[in-house]
């Protein structure tokens, strides 16, 4: 994909596919490729593997690996596809030229998380990979320790192509936005549909989405109505899945994608458990209320 068709597509739905495993807890290829068919089929504009929502934290470096052939050949070059990458500056680096000799148009570098990470080190981290490979990079930002000048440059660097930008310190989102107008920077709401309007009207562009597991249709009228400056549809579908994504941050967000995988299971997709440290199970509350808000997303007319 050409670098200013892949800027486009940063504009839209980076759309995290969940992964299915087996009844050994081994990665189940198949249902997993159905997933990523149903996220493509919607029409997502960008198919993101290995992303938080696919648990990459949980699965190995080979298994990672073996995702981006899984979600890449399911894709059949409908969406694009970003790869996930990250862990030490090495591994990073490894993953991702896999991705490019397995066909994926870009990579996302998760944000490092050693505890003793200096907020220019973080910077000069994405920057490395970056500079190591040949795909275009988005960094996946998920601190609001560093500061805007370091922010920006990152953002503007000829090898970034985007920062999904995953923090909910808006001010610090409109001060990066500010100190980069003018510039090819994009600045991609990372924390999905229900932040989207305000990134949106802060200078955001585009958003990512674990909801297009579910209900794609329902993430892709969020984006339209955006994108139309419709800002009361908006408002009124991200309201309905409201309730969906505050389920998903209990226990410190260690249900973010338990609520995903078994939402797909009720909809009769043996997804398997979210392997630890995330929550494996909802509690038999949580899973009725489930059932509930998926019976009434059928019903409310709005997609």
């Amino acid at each position: 994909m050409e670098l200013k068709a892949y800027r486009r597509v940063l504009h839209g739905i980076s759309g995290v596919h969940a992964t299915a495993y087996d009844s050994a807890g081994e990665i189940d290829a198949a249902l997993t490729a159905r997933i990523v068919d149903g996220i493509a089929a919607a029409g997502i504009h960008n198919i993101v593997t290995g992303g938080n929502t696919g648990e990459f934290y949980s699965l190995t470096v080979d298994e990672v690996i073996r995702l981006q052939s899984i979600a890449i050949e399911a894709n059949a070059g409908r969406s694009a596809i970003t790869a996930a990458a990250g862990r030490s500056l090495r591994e990073a680096i490894a993953i991702a030229r896999a991705a490019k000799a397995a066909g994926a148009d870009g990579v996302m570098v998760h944000h490092p998380l050693d505890p003793f990470a200096a907020p220019h080190g973080q910077v000069d981290y994405f920057i490395g990979v970056a500079e190591a490979i040949e795909l275009p990079v988005v960094a996946y930002v998920r601190s609001d320790a560093i500061a805007v000048d370091e922010l920006a440059r990152l953002a503007t660097h000829p090898r970034i192509l985007g920062v999904k930008f995953a923090s909910q310190n808006t001010l610090l989102f409109a001060d990066c936005a500010r100190a980069t107008k003018g510039s090819e920077a994009i600045w991609i709401c990372g924390l999905a549909e229900t932040w989207a309007l305000p990134f949106y009207a802060l200078g955001g562009k585009g958003f990512t989405s674990g909801l297009v597991n579910v209900a794609p249709a329902r993430s892709m009228a969020v984006w339209t109505a955006l994108e139309a400056g419709d800002y009361a549809r908006a408002r009124a579908i991200v309201d309905s899945i409201a309730e969906f994504e505050t389920m998903r941050t209990q226990y410190r967000n260690g249900a973010n994608v338990t609520v995903v995988k078994e939402a797909l299971q009720i909809r009769g997709l043996a997804m398997g458990a979210v392997r630890l440290p995330g929550l494996t199970r909802l509690d038999p509350a949580d899973r009725a209320r489930l059932h509930q808000l998926l019976a009434g997303w059928e019903n409310d007319g709005l997609v």
